[in-house]
């Protein structure tokens, strides 16, 4: 995304979606680096439940990272915000509750610029969590997509338990990556239903990763 083709009035929301791997935290890193150049006052927040490359930073699958600060809930990131600021970036939003939505409007109304990114669907193609609410009162939208394993564009994130499409009735959450994940396209997704063959996890394996 380039410059706005049109101003608003007041503040806004933009929301980046798509699956896994697809560049939504690249995108978003892009997009407040230049807010920082610009010498705009930014905060990036992230969830605290989120530590797979870095507990305290955004970082993308291709490995850039931006400095943020981890919280555990949305009062905790209200509590943190600076009236200064004029760009809040909010990163794996799909983590977050629904009160992430009334804030974003709150901060939009006040004339500040809200940027999120996150997963749109779960492992299900389920929508997830805060993100229908987000995209659907936001003034700019971008979802964007991966490369399926078929190497067509990949709208859908599979999870994989050893190495085996996860069920309906799994844990919606579960942090992981390409250990854990990988892009599909509608016709390469698949989610187990039914009676379940195997346990969830292995002995002794851990639920997150």
């Amino acid at each position: 995304m380039g410059a706005m083709p049109f101003e608003f009035g007041g503040g806004w929301i933009e929301v980046v979606a798509g699956p896994m791997f697809s560049g939504k935290s690249e995108e978003l890193i892009r997009r407040v680096t230049r807010a920082v150049i610009a010498r705009q006052p930014v905060q990036v927040f992230k969830p605290a439940i989120d530590d797979r490359y870095d507990a305290v930073a955004v970082a993308s699958h291709a490995g850039r990272t931006l400095r943020a600060e981890a919280v555990a809930d949305i009062a905790t990131l209200r509590e943190r915000l600076d009236r200064s600021t004029r760009v809040i970036a909010v990163d794996e939003a799909q983590f977050f509750d629904a009160d992430l939505v009334p804030l974003a409007l709150e901060l939009a109304d006040g004339g500040r610029r809200v940027i999120v990114a996150g997963l749109d669907l779960d492992f299900r193609a389920v929508p997830f969590g805060p993100m229908p609410a987000l995209l659907a009162q936001a003034e700019v939208v971008e979802k964007l997509t991966a490369i399926c394993r078929c190497g067509k564009a990949a709208t859908r994130t599979q999870r994989l338990i050893a190495g085996a499409p996860a069920h309906e009735d799994d844990p919606v959450i579960l942090v992981g990556a390409a250990e854990s994940y990988e892009p599909r396209c509608r016709a390469c997704h698949v989610v187990l239903r039914g009676a379940r063959v195997t346990p969830l996890f292995a002995a002794g394996a851990s639920a997150t990763s």
